[in-house]
């Protein structure tokens, strides 16, 4: 009808102002209606043919552009229409020959705002001139016109994020003028009744300083400083929050990207690994990627992420592109992989399935002996008896003259360390010592000895000089003390057999310490652990003090007080300065920077042989004082999210309080938070892209008693040393009468460690026939743990899991009697004891092995992955498999398994999925979970299999040997948001 009356001016107003009533009154919903009628195309056609009467008709241009500015964000080709129709320039002619017309060009200015959300008609626009034009209509503050500011501004932010555009305004010099707008509005603005056109101006900085020049000429008109400055005097007013984030983002993307202060992004330590053959599969595979220190940071886009408050679902939203669509691939395929001969070699680790099924073993897989474990502890108590009268009293004069535990090798001559330690005294240094009473000789093939030579210190138990807050309390009683025995921290912790596990630890650093936590052990905390609720705005706060750095350099220490690459740096003593060490098993902490008296910067090592991985922490600090909040900031984080975010806290462990009888893992720090900085990662460290940075964690501690010695940790640590103590203990307090269990090493790993192998099932009732054939006859479960280092929750779980299934409880008793379980607790020893995140010594993520895993590259996953195709080869497939892992970034416990149905329903291949059988008894042990497990959420579960997960040991198992139920079982890192163990927030 429109198009039909173009000659009758007055009937074309009327119905203009009628589609603007209805679209202004029925919103969105109506706007689309009119795009979906071809609105858009219709209204540009008129404006087309009023534009060539001379002059327009100013009133039918203001309904065009009112009503094209309503309905044009519901058209996403809008743009490429009015190109098409020759409309960019009538609405920009008519501006420029308007200026002083504010009621026209009102809506010409928000119709080229919505022309220019296209690329291509931005550039276009900007060749026109749009850009000097705007910067002649916005200008400093004025309550004049202030609607027609706003707008304004919003197109010009719109054109300036073409490249083009920007680089256009920085020639010219805009930047400065608009750093000039924004100071005049806020200090005129004193009343905050022009907020949306302060925000729009920096709406404008952002979208210019895009680019590099951009960001440059920001730094170069002083804008991190008057940015600084002006959110400074916003933040006591909430209603400020959208100007002050805004120009936290902008500071944040124009700080200047720096290297990490270190001599390379490789791991401070290096294995050398083994030679693969030039004309092996494998050849090209195992090479380091090149230490990458290009900036590839040029014109890269910085994300928002201010004041985050939704958790990163990457792993609950699946990329389509990522699952895999193949049926063919997703079916299952039992395959053995490897010649039935050659599988034969695992038969030793299955001596439950011969005809006497209690084989003695062979000799190098010999254990020590349960009599002898039982001797070593009696020797221990009665040496310990002798010199000090219990744990307690050893802990008062290490408190009085301990630095260091160290153990001494006499001679090299026999195979294992004796009977253990005794303890002893040194008069000149007042020195209380541990020194082993038989020689050994262990010596790893890598180079690195633990104990080569005549002396090693083996752990800073406590500084000198630290006296117990409660010894005056207890000398002054009645004589009697308050004694924590080992026994009462763990009944299969043995502080003494600790030591003798960590002197067969082969670690690549030279690990002469032993961790206080991991020698004498904890007790859970006597109270439920609440999540901290994170009050508002402190990622905010720690972020401008971040930008306080660059505005007042002067201000910064910069002082390195810890370096694994400089060995010989050193505070002196009189520099009132906290002191830090890492140098123990499971230890990860390469370079400490004191950046204000009380804030230091920390760095993580990367893991051995690769350039990142950095997440996992576990360091010991000393020489504090007492009433001093002490800020940490771990740099060089990678994950792009946190449970730091959301209520987790760090561990810290206080020798003092362990000493006071209290030695528990406590979760402790304020104004904790998770977000980007400005150190850049080179883009190998990034797997190939461009533009990533790293991530801080920080927090705030304040120390109860000064000059204590405290560990801080990502999640309680579990050393390999510590797996090792736990088995032996396990193996000697068993009845062998009534349980079946049977320690085996199934392999060494690259550094020359045990990876130990498990089995435990139930005696057979008698030697009859029939209950020997039933004790054959058990479906085999199979669980395995830590694969990846830095996740030792799934140590802990597995902990729970051997010791129930060691216990009386009739259900344990019960599972024997039906299973046979075969365990393997630990994956990657290697990468647990060197301190890695996710890697083993070959700087691979041994969860992505499974595959093709390489014998010498990957021993463990080849071997487990061998016991796996030994069952399958023989008919004994396990009923169950399961790898415990942990998650960071969700809460609960969780499964993930394998469907074909359920990959094809994430998908567009839905009438392939249609005729597919499948038995549905993979959801069964993840549903009998949800029911019976509080923490157990089947919300969080999937069962969709994914390219990128194709060579883990879920998929694999799956779909290589054969296990229906194959599952990676994923446990929080920070505590649970639903049913029993709902923990509950405290705010700060």
């Amino acid at each position: 009808f429109l198009l039909q009356n173009t000659k009758d001016p007055q009937t074309i107003l009327n119905i203009l102002n009628i589609l603007i009533e209805i679209v202004s009154v029925g919103g969105g919903r109506r706007a689309s209606v009119l795009v979906a009628k071809g609105g858009t195309q219709i209204l540009l056609q008129l404006l087309l043919t009023a534009s060539k009467d001379s002059p327009p008709n100013e009133e039918l241009m203001v309904l065009l552009h009112t009503l094209l500015a309503k309905i044009g964000p519901k058209d996403k080709k809008i743009g490429m229409k009015a190109r098409i129709n020759g409309a960019l320039n009538i609405s920009l002619n008519l501006v420029k020959q308007n200026l002083q017309n504010h009621r026209l060009i009102l809506p010409c200015l928000q119709v080229l705002r919505v022309y220019s959300t296209n690329s291509v008609n931005a550039v276009s626009l900007g060749k026109n001139g749009v850009v000097e034009l705007m910067f002649k209509i916005i200008g400093p503050f004025s309550k004049k016109n202030t609607s027609l500011m706003k707008v304004a501004l919003d197109t010009l932010a719109a054109l300036l994020k073409s490249k083009t555009n920007a680089r256009r305004a920085v020639d010219r010099g805009y930047v400065q003028v608009l750093l000039t707008i924004y100071v005049d509005w806020h200090r005129h603005d004193s009343r905050h009744r022009y907020m949306l056109i302060r925000k729009g101006v920096l709406q404008c900085i952002k979208s210019v300083t895009h680019i590099k020049l951009g960001r440059k000429a920001f730094i170069d008109a002083n804008g991190m400083k008057i940015l600084y400055n002006t959110s400074q005097e916003c933040l006591a007013v909430r209603t400020l929050d959208p100007l002050v984030n805004t120009s936290s983002l902008i500071m944040r993307k124009c700080f200047p990207k720096n290297r990490l202060p270190l001599p390379t992004i490789k791991s401070a330590f290096h294995f050398q690994l083994p030679v693969i053959p030039a004309s092996g599969p494998v050849a090209q595979l195992y090479n380091l990627p090149p230490d990458d220190e290009s900036d590839d940071n040029d014109d890269a886009e910085t994300e928002a992420e201010i004041e985050t408050e939704n958790d990163d679902d990457k792993d609950q939203h699946f990329k389509n592109d990522d699952i895999e669509t193949d049926i063919n691939k997703l079916k299952p395929r039992q395959e053995l992989g490897r010649p039935i001969e050659e599988l034969k070699m695992y038969e030793q680790f299955f001596p439950e399935l011969s005809e006497n099924f209690q084989v003695k073993r062979p000799a190098f897989l010999e254990l020590p002996k349960k009599d002898s474990i039982k001797d070593s502890s009696l020797h221990h108590q009665n040496d310990q008896r002798n010199l000090l009268p219990s744990c307690q009293c050893l802990s008062q004069e290490i408190v009085k003259g301990l630095d260091r535990i160290s153990l001494q090798n006499s001679a090299k001559n026999d195979q294992y360390y004796g009977t253990g330690c005794v303890i002893k005294k040194e008069n000149k240094t007042s020195l209380t010592t541990l020194a082993c009473s038989k020689p050994c000789e262990h010596v790893s093939p890598c180079g690195s000895s633990l104990f080569e030579g005549s002396s090693v210190q083996l752990g800073k138990l406590c500084c000198t000089g630290v006296d117990s807050e409660e010894e005056d309390s207890r000398s002054s009683s009645s004589g009697e003390q308050v004694v924590l025995e080992v026994s009462d921290v763990s009944p299969v912790h043995d502080c003494d057999l600790y030591i003798e596990m960590v002197k067969t630890t082969k670690s690549i650093p030279e690990y002469s310490e032993v961790a206080y936590p991991d020698y004498f052990g904890h007790i859970p905390p006597p109270f439920k652990e609440p999540i901290l609720e994170r009050p508002y705005g402190v990622q905010r706060t720690k972020i401008s003090q971040d930008i306080e750095r660059l505005i007042h350099q002067n201000d910064i220490i910069d002082r390195v007080v810890y370096d694994l690459d400089n060995l010989s740096c050193s505070v002196p003593e009189e520099v009132d300065v906290l002191k830090f060490n890492s140098k123990f098993e499971s230890g990860n902490l390469r370079k400490v920077i004191q950046i204000r008296k009380n804030e230091y910067d920390l760095i993580l090592n990367s893991d051995i042989n690769s350039n990142h991985y950095h997440q996992w922490f576990y360091f010991e600090v000393s020489g504090m004082k007492t009433g001093i909040g002490y800020r940490f900031n771990i740099i060089n984080c990678e994950k792009s999210n946190s449970q730091f975010n959301y209520g987790m806290q760090p561990l810290m462990y206080s020798v003092q309080e362990a000493l006071n009888s209290r030695p528990c893992w406590t979760r402790v720090g304020t104004d904790i938070c998770y977000y980007k900085n400005h150190f850049s990662r080179s883009s190998i460290a990034a797997g190939g892209q461009k533009g990533k940075s790293y991530y801080t964690i920080t927090f705030t501690v304040t120390f109860q008693h000064k000059d204590d010695v405290c560990y801080f940790a990502y999640h309680y640590p579990y050393t390999y040393s510590t797996l090792k103590m736990h088995l032996q203990k396990l193996e000697s307090m068993h009845n062998p009468q009534q349980i079946y269990f049977r320690q085996d090493v199934l392999c060494e790993t690259l550094a020359g460690n045990s990876c130990p192998l498990v089995t435990i099932t139930a005696m057979p009732e008698s030697n009859y026939y029939e209950h020997i054939c039933q004790f054959r006859n058990r479906p085999y479960i199979f669980l395995s743990a830590r694969v990846h280092p830095g996740e030792t929750n799934a140590s802990w779980v597995m902990k729970g899991t051997l010791e129930y299934l060691m216990s009386n409880n009739p259900s344990a008793q019960c599972l024997r009697e039906s299973y046979i379980f075969k365990i393997i607790p630990m994956l990657n020893p290697d990468g647990v004891i060197n301190g890695n995140h996710r890697c083993s010594l070959s700087g691979e993520d041994l969860n992505r092995q499974w595959q093709n895993p390489n014998p010498d590259l990957h021993p463990t996953i080849y071997h487990a992955k061998g016991l796996l195709q030994y069952l399958a080869a023989i008919k004994r497939l396990p009923l169950v498999y399961c790898d415990y892992h942990g998650h960071s970034r969700k809460k609960n416990v969780f499964m993930y398994g394998c469907s074909i149905k359920e990959t094809m329903w994430h998908t567009n291949v839905n009438a392939a999925s249609c005729d597919l059988m499948e038995d549905p008894g993979y959801r069964a042990l993840p549903k009998i979970l949800s029911q019976t497990a509080p923490a157990f959420c089947m919300g969080s579960c999937s069962f969709v299999v994914e390219k990128s997960k194709e060579s883990t040991a879920r998929v694999v198992v799956w779909r290589e040997i054969g296990v229906q139920r194959s599952y990676t079982m994923e446990s929080t890192l920070c505590g649970c948001d639903q049913g029993k163990y709902k923990v509950r927030k405290i705010y700060q």
